[in-house]
């Protein structure tokens, strides 16, 4: 447990901390992220909370995925000192040789696939961090992701600035990034679940617009 008191910005990266921590876990996608951070950090005040994603598309397999993340960033938006960052996510179709390739002089035997890629989260992501940094508006900023990507400006934070920086990992501890731990201060191995479970708001919530509740895919 982490025993000082900062000034915190907490930047979460949207997508790792998807897949890192709940996309096989229906129950725990209704994830309010500030009663998270507090859980997690519970000696450190938190200025803001930064939240890095992208709006997702419709799939023939799910055509209410969309739905289900817009009332999920409705619920997010319920949360005052929480912003929420928008990258793009894009889904194309590929052709890409077939696993495993053979040695050379074989045919390649290539199919057809559906790439799938989030773009411009991490840059995003460091680009705000370091606005942050430079206007002095945190004493300490927190990283939610394992993302090795977020090295340099991690290290930007720590070394030309002179401030903490902590990495809270949403995947399994075997998982954390080990060039992104070398620039951090301190660092979270991984989410405990009952964090998770303990972090969800609740059932109905309200905003300008009116009532919402969960999904019923997430209950």
């Amino acid at each position: 447990m982490i025993e000082s008191v900062y000034i915190d910005g907490i930047y979460i990266d949207g997508f790792n901390l998807y897949y890192g921590s709940i996309a096989k876990r229906p129950k725990l996608k209704w994830l309010d992220l500030a009663e998270m951070c507090r859980r997690l950090l519970p000696n450190h005040d938190i200025n803001k909370i930064r939240y890095f994603t992208s709006r997702i598309d419709a799939w023939k397999r799910d055509q209410d995925a969309p739905k289900r993340q817009d009332i999920y960033l409705r619920a997010l938006e319920t949360i005052p000192n929480l912003t929420i960052h928008f990258g793009r996510f894009a889904t194309r179709p590929v052709r890409m040789p077939r696993y495993p390739i053979p040695p050379a002089p074989q045919k390649l035997d290539m199919v057809d696939i559906v790439k799938t890629e989030e773009k411009r989260s991490d840059v995003n992501l460091a680009t705000y961090l370091l606005l942050d940094c430079f206007d002095d508006d945190f004493e300490q900023a927190v990283i939610v992701s394992n993302d090795s990507d977020l090295m340099l400006p991690a290290k930007i934070v720590r070394e030309r600035f002179r401030k903490p920086i902590g990495m809270i990992n949403p995947h399994p501890r075997g998982k954390l990034s080990s060039e992104l731990v070398k620039w951090t201060t301190f660092q979270i191995g991984s989410i405990n679940l009952k964090v998770l479970a303990n972090s969800q708001f609740t059932e109905t919530l309200a905003d300008d617009k009116g009532r919402f509740s969960r999904p019923p895919r997430w209950s």
